[in-house]
C-alpha cells in the first residue's frame, strides 16, 4: 500500500500574533480522514494536555474514491474549505508546534500528493501522508488510559472512513508494547460505497451480509495470528461509530463527550444496537438522535465492522474513547513516549 511519510511535527508558520491568546503557547494536531477533517489545540498540564480549541467537519474528502481512485474536485473543495478554518485558528491560537496528517483516502488516491501541494499552498497546512502502521499506534498513543485493568492482552481498533486499523497490545508497562497490529481497507465510507444499499428490508439484511463477509475476509489473516484462550478479553474502540453508537445506546438526545468517553457497554447491547440500524431505512435511521442525514447512510457500514471484531475477539464489554490520533498526536509533541514494539521502542 503506497503511502508518503513526512517528518514527524513542524514548527508553524511564522505569523504576526494576532488578539488575546497572542502570548500562549500551544501544540496542535490535525487529523484529516477518509470522512472526516480534525483539529485538536491544546496546551501542556499537568503531565498531560488541556484542550482550548477544537474543530470537527465531516467533509467526506473519499467519497468515490474507491470507483475513481481519485479524490473527487467537490471532496477537494469541502476539505479545503474546513482546512481554511482550521488555519485560522492555528493562527489565532499562537500556536507553536503542530503535526497534521492524512490517512487512507490520501493514501490511496493517485491525485493525493497534488492534492497536499495544494492544500499548503492555499491554507499553509503541510499534510504528511502516514502509513497504516503510524496510523495504528497515534490511535493507541491516544486512548489506551480507557483500557480495562487486565492481564492478558487487549484489543484497540479504530473504525475510519477508508480503513479499519487493530492493534493488539500489552498493557502491562505505563505505555502499551504493540504485539500485532493489521489494517483492513475498509471503513464506514468504502465499505458503504463497497457493499451498502439494498432495497426494501430483505435488501438491506442482504447488503449487511455482504459487508459482514468483506470484513471477515479482510481480517482472516490478523484473526488467525490473534491469541486463543484469554481469560477475559478486553476491547477498545475509538471512532465515530463507537461514539455514536455509544449516545444511542444512552439514549442521548445530543453528542455529549463528556458521558460517552470513557463509556462501557455490554457487548450484546452493542450487537442489537448493530442488528436493529441495519434493518431501518437511511430515512428512519437519519430520525435518530445522534445520527442524523449526516450519518445515516455510513452507520450500518460501521456497525457491519463493529460486529465482525466482535466476533474475532469476543470481549463480554466494549470500552469507548472519543480520543484517538489527534491526542496520540499532542502526546508526542508534548514528550510523551510512544507505543512500543514487542521489539524495542518506535522511533
Amino acid at each position: 500500500m503506497p503511502f508518503r511519510q513526512g517528518s514527524p511535527a513542524r514548527p508553524a508558520a511564522t505569523r504576526p500574533s494576532r488578539g488575546r491568546w497572542a502570548d500562549a503557547q500551544a501544540f496542535a494536531a490535525l487529523d484529516l480522514g477518509t470522512n472526516n477533517c480534525r483539529l485538536l489545540i491544546a496546551r501542556p498540564q499537568a503531565g498531560g494536555f488541556a484542550v482550548i480549541d477544537a474543530f470537527s467537519r465531516i467533509v467526506r474528502l473519499g467519497e468515490g474514491l474507491a470507483s475513481t481512485g481519485k479524490l473527487s474536485d467537490a471532496a477537494i473543495e469541502r476539505t479545503i474549505a474546513a482546512l481554511r478554518v482550521c488555519s485560522d485558528k492555528l493562527q489565532r491560537r499562537n500556536v507553536t508546534l503542530a503535526r497534521s496528517v492524512a490517512t487512507e483516502a490520501c493514501r490511496q488516491a493517485s491525485n493525493g500528493p497534488a492534492f497536499i501541494a495544494r492544500a499548503l499552498a492555499e491554507t499553509g497546512i503541510h499534510l504528511d501522508i502516514i502509513s497504516a502502521e503510524e496510523e495504528a499506534r497515534l490511535a493507541v498513543l491516544g486512548c489506551h488510559a480507557l483500557i480495562e485493568p487486565g492481564e492478558d492482552p487487549a484489543l484497540v481498533f479504530d473504525i475510519g472512513g477508508g480503513s479499519t486499523e487493530l492493534v493488539l497490545v500489552d498493557t502491562s508497562t505505563p505505555i502499551p508494547t504493540v504485539l500485532d497490529w493489521h489494517s483492513a481497507p475498509w471503513g464506514v465510507v468504502s465499505l458503504t460505497e463497497h457493499a451498502g444499499g439494498g432495497e426494501g428490508e430483505g435488501g438491506r439484511r442482504a447488503a449487511y451480509a455482504k459487508m459482514r463477509q468483506v470484513v471477515a475476509d479482510s481480517f482472516a489473516g490478523f484473526a488467525a495470528r490473534l491469541p486463543r484462550h484469554i481469560e477475559r478479553p478486553r476491547l477498545l474502540g475509538t471512532s465515530g461509530t463507537v461514539t455514536t453508537l455509544g449516545s444511542v445506546h444512552l439514549g442521548l438526545s445530543h453528542y455529549d463527550r463528556s458521558v460517552v468517553d470513557g463509556l462501557i457497554v455490554p457487548a450484546s447491547a452493542m450487537r442489537k444496537i448493530s442488528a436493529d440500524l441495519s434493518h431501518m431505512s437511511i430515512t428512519e435511521r437519519a430520525k435518530l438522535p445522534c445520527i442524523g442525514n449526516e450519518r445515516a447512510d455510513l452507520v450500518v457500514a460501521g456497525c457491519a465492522i463493529l460486529e465482525t471484531i466482535m466476533d474475532l475477539w469476543p470481549a463480554e464489554r466494549l470500552g469507548i474513547a472519543d480520543r484517538g490520533i489527534r491526542e496520540g498526536i499532542l502526546r508526542g509533541l508534548m514528550g510523551s513516549p510512544k507505543p512500543g514494539k514487542a521489539t524495542g521502542a518506535v522511533a
